[in-house]
């Protein structure tokens, strides 16, 4: 009976500035998954593209981000100015929403989706390092799920919008994108004026640009390490994208088919915290190994299972890995990097995470274009066995690696 208190002690002294991050987040995730909840449905029966095409311009997407990130990430840690970069970012998000109601042709989707992830790349590395530095190490854990449960509230009630919205419209798909541009500038407003930078640490000299060796080199091994291990993970995941199309398939009305985001993201956005705050007090790579089970699980009953009950097992399945597994990556990769290169540490991982969603995007595509839904999935448990091998072997290697001793 003890874990609950500690779990509240622990969310109470998560800093304020992480709670308005977190809702910063929570609102620009309610206009997007609005829009992405349809957005592959909206492509295949309206726009006429084919599932290779979605794969593409999901992974191509998430891959953009990835690689902005990098460089925000280096700019933040040069400059010292996170929040800047976070405005800038999700103000561009904001002011591409209403392209998605306007788009006449598959090229503008495929645009206007491109330059939503430019801003998600911006303002991703840069405010992960302000939550990191805003946050006491011991509770970093609790930060970062509490940020991702508050992210992935508003990636649950997206949908169900869209879905109340699918009704009111009857169903038309340009409307529900419309409304979708309000919740996107209200997040730039409170990120504009109640979250703010902490107070910055003397440097010694000149501040360098830190995308060069010599900078490089000093991010420690343990943090390699953990790109290493988020790459390979990432391999096995591809666009949640998948997730509808295969409930689709499975016989999901073009009206219900949000209801797979709502079921995953409010499944993931339950476990974030109380598996963020577990890992403050134990080794977060035996978490996040449960969390890589988890996905093989979800794969496994995905590939087999053709009907309904089945496609709802598998995402709830998908949305407990994602608690067990984004917000604890996020953490080792705060754990493992000083700050004067932490925003630096976060667009490097998030950038070989990306690549490796693009490839794992377009391969899955490509994969149920050629030999159909259960090949997809289980080419996704193959590789996320392989992942769990590999963590097996760095816990062998390093022991202390992801330990609460390393934090206090």
């Amino acid at each position: 009976m003890t874990a609950p208190g500690k779990h509240s002690i622990s969310l109470r002294l998560v800093p304020a500035g992480v709670w308005a991050v977190g809702l910063v987040s929570m609102f620009m995730d309610i206009s997007s998954e609005m829009i992405h909840a349809l957005l592959p449905v909206y492509l295949v029966s309206v726009m006429g593209a084919s599932t290779t095409t979605v794969g593409l311009i999901e992974g191509i997407a998430e891959a953009t981000a990835s690689i902005v990130k990098i460089f925000s990430g280096a700019l933040s840690d040069w400059l010292g100015k996170r929040k800047l970069l976070a405005i800038a970012g999700y103000g561009l998000a904001a002011i591409t929403k209403p392209v998605f109601p306007l788009a006449p042709t598959v090229g503008w989707l495929v645009a206007a989706r491109f330059v939503d992830r430019i801003g998600k790349g911006i303002r991703g590395a840069p405010r992960d390092a302000l939550v990191a530095d805003i946050t006491p190490p011991h509770l970093r854990g609790s930060a970062f799920g509490l940020r991702q449960a508050l992210d992935t509230a508003g990636a649950f009630a997206g949908p169900l919008i869209a879905i109340a919205l699918m009704v009111v419209f009857a169903g038309d798909f340009r409307a529900v994108f419309w409304v979708a541009v309000i919740p996107a500038f209200m997040a730039v407003v409170i990120l504009a004026f109640a979250v703010h930078d902490p107070k910055a640490e003397p440097r010694d000299g000149k501040a360098r640009f830190p995308l060069r060796r010599a900078e490089l080199a000093k991010l420690p091994g343990a943090y390699w390490l953990i790109v290493l291990l988020a790459a390979i993970f990432s391999l096995a995941r591809f666009s949640e994208a998948f997730l509808i199309l295969r409930a689709s398939d499975a016989g999901l009305g073009v009206a219900l088919v949000p209801l797979v985001l709502v079921v995953m993201n409010l499944t993931y956005a339950l476990a974030a915290y109380p598996a963020g705050a577990l890992s403050d007090r134990t080794n977060r790579l035996s978490l996040l190994g449960m969390g890589i089970v988890l996905l093989i699980a979800a794969d496994t009953v995905l590939a087999l299972s053709s009907s309904l009950a089945g496609a709802a097992l598998g995402v709830v399945l998908w949305g407990l890995h994602l608690g067990f597994t984004q917000g604890l990556l996020s953490a080792l990769v705060a754990d493992t990097a000083g700050p004067r290169l932490r925003g630096t540490a976060f667009g490097i991982f998030n950038l070989v995470s990306g690549l490796a969603l693009l490839a794992a995007s377009v391969a899955a595509g490509i994969i149920w274009d050629l030999a159909g839904a259960p090949a997809t999935f289980a080419a996704g448990a193959a590789i996320a066995a392989l992942a769990v091998a590999v963590l097996l072997v760095i816990r062998v290697w390093f022991p202390m690696l992801g330990s609460a001793k390393d934090r206090n």
